[in-house]
């Protein structure tokens, strides 16, 4: 099979092609199952669905009990496609520690290995009888009181606007456009002066659902508008802080439209690529305008560097006429960055535990292949700052997601090395604006039950203020003009309740500051002619001190002759 970063696509393959073999899972403790929801391989490679199959039961993996249809062993209906889940509830529900699935027909495509499928197993766990306390142990969840549900469209509106009533001075709602069936892209704007830009206040933003089936991005969001505005009601210094020095911003659904269909279906048959996609079928993930192509024809091509733009790249003229393949949703994000000056970003999404940074797109457009920025250091630094301090993330015991382990790499990873992805937000974030911008993969689960909202909200709460506290940092700037000596500073941004001011002040370079007064028809001032005698004095010392210097060689040279001469004679 030819390599795209995994080798079973996110799926579950039988070493051989016979109906011995069987996926089983264990639910680690008492379960009452209730049925189970299939889907096929999801790859680009190779077709693989598993028609039909049967299910089985066991308490120690010894003895096992076949799900019944009546007086016959049941036989499930499996799938008809790759993607479209298919869901199978048992006539009875069964109490037991493993369940087993196993294949009885399946797409014969005359490859080994070929009985490949996906599931989700549907349950119920029960209290261990031997445990008294069980039943009085409290559900895992969180001790912030937040609205733990998924919300669609007008659910999401309605708790903005609930957010914005309790928390007036401190928030604003607007939106930066709409998607292709007319829903507005709202943002929450969380600031101690909203609606204005402060002379040296950070601006910052997250955005989520960019692919709308990955939803759990959208709900942290959510979580956190909350949050932020009871906390800062509370007096939290921390969120204080975070409120009065920097300018937040919110986009919790960049894809609307594709989140209404994956909400349709629910968290069991959204499947893995419903709501994905625009409603025009776009992946919005490499929709934005490719840069790095460009610059690298203009790095080969130019001889002198120095002319070469390393930052603000103009978008290509192709990308901005109306016929291009562009979703609406992607026009409003740009335009949006062009208008607020953003600093720093993180775009969140599902379906892995990784935190990725630029480039996206390998040079060569190779598959996969390391292609770091000229800041690849601080962007390890920004990557790192998420993964380090989620609770998941960090965890060195947690089983990886799908075939690729992320733990290897400290659960961060140039993006390109992951895989190649041309047009990414990251790469034009970057390039285009000059802001700083991760991808975060949240959760191996992209659309996470209801009830696992609160323990994911704890995972990632920590992460997300700290994330967004990097944006008051320390800075070493050096400022250039033509003509000018440059001067180098340390610019700390703190967190004083005003602008923090780095001033420069750049000495003329003495011949060029000369120039400009001989032009002038002026006199030469008496400390630039001081300066002239003194670099004119320089130039003599350096210069009597080199002939000094060979003289002496020579006069020694000569003496060294000499005396051999003598001992020899």
């Amino acid at each position: 099979m030819p390599p795209d970063g995994d080798i079973y696509d996110g799926a579950w393959c039988a070493q051989y092609r016979d109906k011995k073999q069987w996926l089983e899972v264990d639910a680690r403790q008492p379960t009452r199952f209730t049925g189970v929801i299939l889907q096929g391989r999801n790859s680009i490679w190779s077709w693989d669905v598993v028609y039909s199959y049967k299910v089985q039961f066991s308490n120690d993996t010894l003895v096992w009990k076949p799900c019944m249809n009546g007086t016959e062993e049941a036989v499930f209906e499996g799938n008809k496609d790759a993607e479209t889940p298919v869901l199978a509830l048992f006539n009875t529900s069964t109490v037991a520690r493993y369940i087993r699935i196993n294949p009885q027909s399946w797409y014969e495509n005359g490859t080994q290995g070929s009985i490949c499928l996906r599931a989700e197993v549907l349950g119920c766990a029960l209290p261990d009888p031997n445990n008294i306390y069980a039943w009085q142990t409290e559900p895992e969840g969180s001790k912030d009181k937040l609205d733990f549900r998924h919300h669609n469209y007008k659910e999401m509106r309605k708790l903005m606007k609930s957010v914005n009533d309790a928390c007036p001075d401190i928030t604003r709602i607007y939106s930066i456009g709409k998607s292709y069936t007319g829903l507005k892209l709202y943002v929450m704007e969380i600031s101690d002066n909203p609606g204005k830009h402060e002379l040296g206040e950070p601006e910052f933003r997250y955005v989520a659902g960019m692919h709308g089936n990955e939803v759990l991005g959208r709900e942290l969001l959510l979580n956190l508008m909350q949050y932020m505005c009871e906390e800062y009601k509370r007096g939290d210094q921390r969120v204080v802080r975070l409120v009065k020095d920097t300018r937040i911003h919110l986009l919790p659904s960049m894809n609307p439209d594709g989140y209404e269909l994956a909400f349709k279906k629910g968290s069991e048959l959204s499947g893995w690529a419903l709501g994905r996609y625009s409603y025009e079928g776009i992946d919005m993930n490499s929709n934005f305008a490719d840069l790095n192509s460009g610059m690298w024809t203009a790095i080969e091509l130019e001889t002198d560097q120095s002319k070469l733009i390393n930052h603000y790249f103009p978008i290509p003229e192709y990308y901005t006429s109306e016929e291009a393949f562009v979703a609406s949703e992607t026009r409003a994000v740009i335009s949006w960055m062009q208008n607020i000056p953003f600093v720093l970003s993180a775009n969140l999404h599902g379906g892995e535990l990784v935190v990725t940074y630029p480039y996206d797109m390998t040079r060569d457009w190779a598959p996969r292949e390391h292609t770091p920025t000229a800041d690849e250091s601080f962007f390890r630094w920004l990557a790192t700052a998420y993964a380090s301090t989620n609770r998941v993330m960090s965890n060195p015991d947690r089983r990886p997601c799908h075939n690729k382990d992320f733990l290897r790499y400290n659960n961060i990873i140039n993006g390109a090395d992951w895989h190649n992805v041309p047009g990414s937000m990251n790469d034009f974030s970057y390039l285009h604006t000059n802001c700083f911008e991760v991808t975060v993969e949240l959760s191996c689960d992209k659309f996470p039950h209801a009830s696992e909202l609160p323990i994911e909200w704890e995972n990632n709460r920590e992460s997300l203020l700290i994330y967004m506290e990097q944006v008051q940092a320390s800075y070493r700037v050096t400022a250039t003009a033509e003509g000018y000596l440059s001067s180098s500073r340390t610019c700390q941004v703190m967190y004083d309740y005003y602008p923090t001011i780095c001033d420069f002040h750049l000495t003329k370079m003495p011949l060029q500051r000369l120039k400009d007064i001989l032009a002038k028809g002026g006199k030469i001032p008496k400390d630039l002619q001081l300066r002239l005698r003194q670099l004119r004095m320089r130039k003599l010392r350096a210069t009597t001190k080199a002939i000094n210097q060979s003289d002496w060689e020579q006069s020694r040279t000569w003496f060294r002759d000499a005396r051999i001469h003598r001992i020899h004679a």
